[in-house]
């Protein structure tokens, strides 16, 4: 079996703390565009329904169902008729106020530094594999400070495929020169990332923080991104 050389990371949810700095994106936007005067709830219950309409919409992105474009103000337009505000212009507002605020935030997920100090300890060839935005994801790494530890940032909107299609996994496998048996890939989305990478015969590790139940067969799963490192 080759030698494994080449580590590729989910980035939000997995080294980037999305729910942190989603929220105090949202948190700055509600004030700022005074969502209260327009009929809208207590921040917090519209953070609960800003977030679930927000996996929806990621969900019909991933499959094709819904553009980048669309997506960005149906989220926010969405999460505004669930308290009887139709206010599509608002909810274009928002869409564009949080693309500028939220790739800005730098919390990470803890352990994310003494992860990737560790894996560059090793001489891991080290790279970032995400669905992401393209012009928002290289925001964050630099941002987040991380970027010093990765040769590349591959987005789906780049490859012009999005994971867990197998031709996202081999296009980022051809784009760094690396093999998928001397390749793992590390993130926090079981269909996505784990049973995707699987599929073109990488290593996956589930990074699975709050112990989703599954029936997957999983190489290795952690809670805890420091763990991973008695697996590498």
């Amino acid at each position: 079996m080759p030698e494994l050389k080449h580590i590729f990371f989910d980035l939000d949810h997995t080294l980037w703390d999305f729910e942190a700095n989603s929220r105090e994106a949202l948190t700055e936007l509600y004030q700022s565009l005074k969502l209260s005067e327009k009929g809208l709830p207590d921040i917090n219950t519209f953070i609960k329904a800003y977030t679930e309409e927000n996996a929806k919409c990621w969900e019909a992105y991933r499959k094709g169902e819904m553009s980048k474009e669309s997506l960005r103000s149906e989220r926010f337009a969405r999460a505004f008729r669930r308290f009887g505000t139709d206010d599509f212009r608002t909810a274009e507002a928002a869409g564009r106020l949080y693309i500028e605020i939220s790739p800005l935030k730098t919390q990470l997920i803890p352990g994310t530094l003494n992860l990737l100090s560790y894996m560059a300890s090793k001489n891991y060839r080290m790279h970032i594999l995400t669905n992401g935005f393209e012009e928002v994801q290289h925001i964050k790494v630099k941002q987040s400070g991380i970027e010093p530890y990765f040769e590349n940032l591959i987005t789906s909107e780049d490859l012009g495929v999005k994971k867990p299609h197998p031709q996202a996994f081999l296009g980022a496998l051809k784009r760094t020169g690396s093999q998928a048996a001397a390749s793992a890939m590390i993130g926090d989305n079981l269909e996505v990332d784990v049973v995707g990478a699987r599929e073109v015969g990488m290593l996956a590790a589930y990074f699975n923080p709050t112990a989703k139940p599954h029936t997957e067969r999983v190489a290795i799963e952690t809670r805890q991104l420091i763990e991973l490192r008695k697996y590498f």
